[in-house]
């Protein structure tokens, strides 16, 4: 919902994947959180919270449109991501769910500290309006306040780390440490997969890799085995046994039951240096090779086998050994002991479920391609938005433009108006990238079309340095027309570096031809063919993807856009 009366729940790759992800695992449970909201929701004010109801009929659309159009129903919803909350909203949107029978969607609240527990252990009604408390990376510790609540205690965003070896550590830690120091039943990695390109911010802090759909490579990092290791073992609804999980000799263990006779042990045994995640700081502890003893009880005393599965992260050697099946252990008297080295994981289980596939090699890895068009001439897209096309501000979607009756009619628009009510400091300008952050000399190439009379304005780029959290100050070569007949070209998205200006005769709503050709030191700009600007000088970045984007966020289309690079 761009604009209050546009419902289009088609938009964006989220449908498609929270149907893959269920077609794989029917008990996977969906959560939806707003990082942004759209600026219709403001009234005018950079704040969500003014008008709750708005809010919560904002969220609640989204949640009902899941399930009409997709059969998705959602399970838990947030309020804003590590952004401050409101009570009052909080309460309403309980309401208001209720109110249309969506009792069962629990709200988490509040996706940033545990402060939202200090409120509800005063205010009963909001305390009753929460399902989850859940904090971002609270470093396996939870407060008083919190355990105060009684309520299921989550970190609802973690890991966010580089998904080497190292990363893997923080996670196999976390996994375990999040119950055995602070109660936390619940572990939400940020990110599922890194699939965008990697020199954006939080390059490849995803649990795999797949940041090349032009060749179709992929890795499976050493996260995703780490994962596999509680995930394979355990489902939604499965219960923590209070068990002190502190190993003698440093590590953690964990124990979970379906409450239907089966049993799950997770031991790590992650040393310091080999497990620090991006955040927060970890303190020292030391982890030494030992002998661990479990003893079961209970109705599990007659369990006579478990089934082993083993990870080694191989630091020194270089050599990591993933998710590998073992021996059964035999439970003798209800115990069972381990000779447990450092940087391990093991998996010990009733169920004899576990799998690792034999999938067949990925695509090799490919740069992207040097000579790239896209006219963006598709009937029925299978996604909003064009491929390769990484957006940092504003939304670029492909459409049918039925008025032109010529070489126009399918193309590509950027078509946020207003700007939205933001999680990070985002640009005031929109911009799109493409290509390989390592390319130095390229044309760029593409049709504009100004929407915005008077004041709007179109760009192409190159060497564009930046983007994510930190594209308001993004650099590189930026080729501006506007509306008003001028032309600029600047060292930076926010406009203000200028290298060259001057007069181009362009007109909104008409069809020109941008051209961009950086080599070496030195630029040139196009117009419609004909020579523009010339010979300006580049005094960085010295390389960067080519862009799209627009001087605000205004309505503007492109069409037929080629890069070609070195």
């Amino acid at each position: 919902m761009h604009y209050e009366n546009d419902e289009n729940y088609f938009r964006g790759y989220e449908w498609w994947l929270m149907k893959e992800a269920k077609k794989r695992n029917p008990k996977i449970k969906l959560i939806g959180l707003p990082w942004t909201f759209p600026a219709w929701i403001g009234k005018g004010e950079n704040w969500p919270y003014d008008y709750p109801d708005v809010t919560a009929y904002y969220i609640v659309s989204w949640i009902l449109g899941a399930k009409q159009y997709h059969d998705l129903d959602i399970d838990y919803i947030g309020i804003w991501n590590e952004r401050a909350f409101s009570s009052k909203y909080i309460k309403v949107l309980r309401q208001s769910l209720d109110r249309l029978g969506l009792r069962n969607i629990g709200i988490i609240a509040a996706d940033g500290d545990w402060n939202v527990s200090k409120e509800m252990i005063v205010d009963p009604y909001l305390n009753d309006a929460v399902e989850v408390v859940g904090a971002h990376y609270p470093g396996t510790k939870t407060v008083p306040n919190a355990l105060l609540t009684k309520k299921k205690l989550w970190s609802s965003e973690d890991y966010s780390t580089f998904n080497d070896e190292v990363g893997a550590g923080c996670w196999a830690r976390i996994l375990n440490q999040n119950y055995v120091n602070g109660n936390i039943t619940s572990t939400i990695a940020w990110n599922l997969v890194a699939s965008y390109y990697e020199e954006l911010p939080f390059g490849r802090c995803g649990l795999m890799t797949a940041q090349e759909p032009w060749s179709g490579h992929y890795k499976v990092e050493a996260p995703i085995w780490i994962t596999a290791h509680t995930t394979q073992f355990t489902q939604p609804g499965w219960s923590y046994l209070q068990v002190d999980g502190h190993l003698e000799g440093g590590g953690s263990f964990v124990a979970l039951t379906d409450g239907l006779g089966n049993l799950t042990i997770i031991i790590e045994t992650m040393t310091h240096n080999h497990s620090q995640c991006i955040r927060p700081p970890l303190p020292h502890f030391s982890v030494t090779p030992q002998r661990a003893t479990f003893y079961l009880k209970g109705s599990f005393y007659m369990v006579e086998t478990l089934q082993v599965w083993h990870s080694r992260l191989g630091f020194e050697s270089g050599n990591s050994s993933l998710f590998q099946q073992l021996h059964p252990v035999k439970v003798w008297k209800g115990s069972f002991s381990l000779d447990l080295n450092v940087d391990e994981v093991y998996t010990l289980t009733t169920l004899k479920t576990g799998q690792k596939c034999g999938c067949p090699e990925p695509p090799p890895p490919q740069p992207f391609p040097s000579n790239y068009k896209d006219d963006f001439n598709i009937r029925n897209p299978p996604f909003s938005e064009a491929p390769n096309f990484a957006d940092q501000t504003g939304v670029f979607e492909y459409f049918i433009n039925a008025s032109d009756p010529g070489d126009h009619v399918f193309t590509l628009r950027q078509v946020v108006v207003q700007r939205p009510i933001t999680w990070a400091s985002d640009a005031d300008q929109t911009i799109s990238l493409i290509g390989n952050f390592q390319w130095v000399n390229m044309t760029v190439t593409c049709d504009i079309y100004i929407e915005k009379q008077r004041d709007g304005g179109v760009f192409i780029a190159g060497r564009v340095d930046n983007g994510g959290i930190y594209v308001r100050r993004t650099k590189g070569v930026f080729f501006w027309i506007f509306a008003d007949g001028t032309y600029r070209v600047t060292g930076d998205l926010a406009g203000e570096e200028i290298l060259m200006k001057g007069l181009s005769g362009v007109r909104d709503n008409v069809w020109h031809t941008l051209t961009l050709n950086i080599q070496g030191t030195s630029a040139s700009g196009l117009l419609n063919g004909y020579p523009l600007w010339e010979n300006v000088t580049i005094p960085k970045p010295s390389n960067g993807w080519a862009a799209i984007g627009t001087r605000s966020f205004e309505f503007a289309q492109f069409d037929n856009f080629h890069v070609e690079a070195s």
